[in-house]
C-alpha cells in the first residue's frame, strides 16, 4: 500500500486522486474547492452505528461476532466537531470487558485500514498482494482463517481524508488539525479513548497495530495514550513499519544507511527468485557483509578502484543484476533500477512493496519509468475499495453517500512532510517501553519489502537498550513483502507469532 513508504521510506510519488481535500497549487485549488469539506454544517449527517451479526471459521473454528460501522466525532477545544471518524469494529459477545481489543491502523499518510482489515487480520478477507492479482479480480469477501478475531476484539480506525472519514473545516483548518504528525496522534488517541469509553471497555486489555506509516503512528499513540490520556497499552505491533525517516536519506547522501537498508532486502528477492527458500539463516551471510565489508568499501569512496570493483561485484552478484551495470552505479544499485533490471528481458517491473509480483511495464523502452506503476498497489486498489464499500453500505447497512477514499492522494498531498522527519517513534516506542516493563512489542516485516526494508527495524532494534530483557523486543520476518500476510502461511506464521504475545496460545 502507498502507506507512506512511497512518499518518504523511497521517496515514490503518490499517484491517486482524491476530491476531499482542496488542493495547494495555484488554479489546482479552485477546482479542488468546489469538492473541499464545509465548514457550515452542509455535509449530509453521517447514519448512527450499524450492526450485523456473521460468523467465520478462523483458525480451524467458527467464530460468532459482531460486525458494527459508526463514526466518533473529532471537537475542538470549544466543543465543536471538526471532523469524523468512521470505525469497523468486530467484537465477539458475551465475553465480557475482560476480553482484549486492538486498534488497527493503516498509513499512507492517506490510506485507510482496509490494508489489514480485509487483508490481514479481519475475519473476512478479499484475495490481493499476490503475483497475477488484477484491478478486474471479483471483490468477494470469504473467511480469513488468520484472523485474529478469535483472541482479540478488533477495532479499525480510518483517519480524516481516508475511508469515509471526513474533516468539517475547510481545506487550510484541515491541514493545521489533522494532517501533521504530532495532530495526527492526538486526535487518533482521542477517538481510541472515546470508542473505549462509548463502548465500555476502558477495563479491557488494550493493543494497538499499525502498518507501514500506521507503524510510525503506533509508538508514538502507545506513548500519548499512556502519559496525556491514562490510558495504558498491553502490547504493540508494528507491520512492515515506517520507523527512522532520517535513516532512509537520500541516494546521493554521504550516509551508507539507504544503501544498506534497501541491499538484503534486493538479495532477499534474488534468493526467493532462484527457488530457495527465504529464512534468517539464508539472509545472515547477507546481513554480516552489510554491517561490515559493505560499509569499508562504501566509506572509502569511489575514487578508491580497488574497493568499488570489490563492493560491486558482491552486489552484483546478491542481487543478480548484470555486474558491468551495477559497476557503472558503482555499486549504488537504486530501488527503481533493481525492480526494472531483474526482469527487464521479459519486459515486467517489480513491486516496490514486494519485489517478486510483477506486471508488465508499460514503457519498456523509456530509460526512466514513466511516472508511477506498481504492480502490487495498482492491482489491490479496486478489489479492496469495492470490497470494503459494498461490505459497509450493502452488508452492514451503514447508508453513507460519497467515495471510499482507500487510498487518498489529497491527503498525501495535504501533509506536512517535515513533522514527520524525526526519529520521534523510536524516541516514544523507547519511552513507552521504558516506563511499562509489561507491555509487549512485535515488530514485524516481509523479506522482500523495498518500502519499508526490514534491516532498517533490525539496526533500530540493535541499537537499543534490553530493557532488563534481550527480547524486550520481538522482531519477525516472514516470506514476501510490504503486505506479507497476503501469503496464507506468512499469514498464519504472524497469527502464531501475535497469539503468544497476547498469552492466547
Amino acid at each position: 500500500m502507498r502507506i507512506l513508504p512511497l512518499v518518504s521510506c523511497v521517496s515514490v510519488l503518490m499517484a491517486l486522486g482524491s476530491p476531499a481535500f482542496a488542493a495547494d497549487k495555484g488554479g489546482d485549488a479552485k477546482e479542488a474547492s468546489k469538492d473541499a469539506p464545509k465548514p457550515d454544517g452542509d455535509l449530509t449527517p453521517f447514519p448512527a452505528p450499524k450492526s450485523l451479526k456473521q460468523s467465520a471459521i478462523i483458525g480451524g473454528k467458527r467464530v460468532d461476532y459482531v460486525a458494527t460501522v459508526g463514526s466518533i466525532p473529532v471537537k475542538d477545544e470549544k466543543g465543536k466537531v471538526t471532523g469524523e471518524v468512521v470505525y469497523t469494529a468486530y467484537t465477539v459477545p458475551g465475553r465480557g470487558p475482560g476480553r482484549p481489543v486492538t486498534f488497527a491502523f493503516n498509513g499512507g499518510p492517506g490510506a485507510a485500514s482496509v490494508y489489514l482489515n480485509l487483508g490481514a487480520i479481519g475475519p473476512k478477507k478479499v484475495e490481493f498482494g499476490r503475483n497475477g492479482d488484477a484491478p478486474s479480480d471479483l471483490a468477494v469477501l470469504h473467511d480469513n482463517a488468520n484472523s485474529w478475531l478469535d483472541f482479540t476484539d478488533l477495532v479499525f480506525i480510518d483517519p480524516i481524508g481516508t475511508g469515509f472519514s471526513r474533516s468539517r473545516v475547510d481545506a487550510d483548518q484541515s491541514k493545521k488539525l489533522f494532517f501533521k504528525a504530532d495532530e495526527d496522534i492526538h486526535y487518533l488517541s482521542r477517538v481510541v479513548y472515546d470508542w473505549l469509553q462509548q463502548n465500555g471497555r476502558m477495563t479491557s486489555r488494550k493493543y494497538l497495530v499499525g502498518e507501514s506509516y500506521g507503524g510510525y503512528r503506533v509508538p508514538r499513540l502507545a506513548y500519548y495514550l499512556q502519559t496525556t490520556l491514562g490510558v495504558g497499552l498491553s502490547g504493540i505491533t508494528m507491520v512492515s513499519p515506517y520507523l527512522d525517516p532520517p535513516a532512509t536519506g537520500d541516494d546521493d547522501s554521504l550516509s551508507p544507511l539507504p544503501w544498506m537498508i534497501n541491499l538484503p532486502s534486493m538479495a532477499a528477492g534474488k534468493i526467493e527468485r532462484d527457488g530457495q527458500p527465504l529464512t534468517e539463516a539464508a539472509l545472515a551471510p547477507v546481513e554480516q557483509y552489510d554491517r561490515t565489508q559493505f560499509v569499508t568499501d562504501y566509506l572509502a569512496g569511489v575514487r578508491n578502484k580497488e574497493a568499488t570493483d570489490r563492493l560491486s561485484a558482491k552486489v552484483a552478484e546478491l542481487t543478480g543484476l548484470d555486474p558491468a551495470l551495477v559497476r557503472r552505479m558503482d555499486g549504488r544499485v537504486d530501488i527503481g533500477t533493481y525492480l526494472r533490471e531483474i526482469r527487464k528481458s521479459q519486459g515486467l517491473i517489480g513491486s516496490v512493496y514486494d519485489s517478486n509480483v510483477t506486471a508488465y511495464d508499460p514503457f519498456p523502452a523509456d530509460n526512466n519509468p514513466r511516472g508511477f506503476h506498481d504492480p502490487l498497489l495498482e492491482a489491490l486498489l479496486a478489489p479492496t475499495t469495492s470490497a470494503m464499500s459494498d461490505f459497509v453500505v450493502n452488508q452492514v447497512g451503514w447508508k453513507v453517500d460519497g467515495h471510499y477514499e482507500a487510498l487518498s492522494d489529497a491527503v498525501g498531498e495535504a501533509w506536512d512532510r517535515d513533522s514527520v522527519n524525526n526519529d520521534a517513534p523510536v524516541r516514544d516506542l523507547r519511552r513507552a517501553i521504558a516506563i511499562d516493563p509489561k507491555m509487549a512489542v512485535n515488530i514485524v516485516h516481509g523479506w522482500d519489502d523495498l518500502s519499508c526494508p526490514f534491516f532498517a527495524s533490525r539496526l533500530i532494534v540493535d541499537q537499543m537498550p534490553s530493557y532488563g530483557s534481550a527480547n524486550r523486543v520481538q522482531l519477525h520476518m516472514y516470506p514476501g513483502g510490504h503486505m506479507f500476510y497476503a501469503r496464507p502461511d506468512s499469514g498464519a506464521a504472524l497469527r502464531h507469532d501475535i497469539m503468544a504475545s497476547y498469552g492466547a496460545m
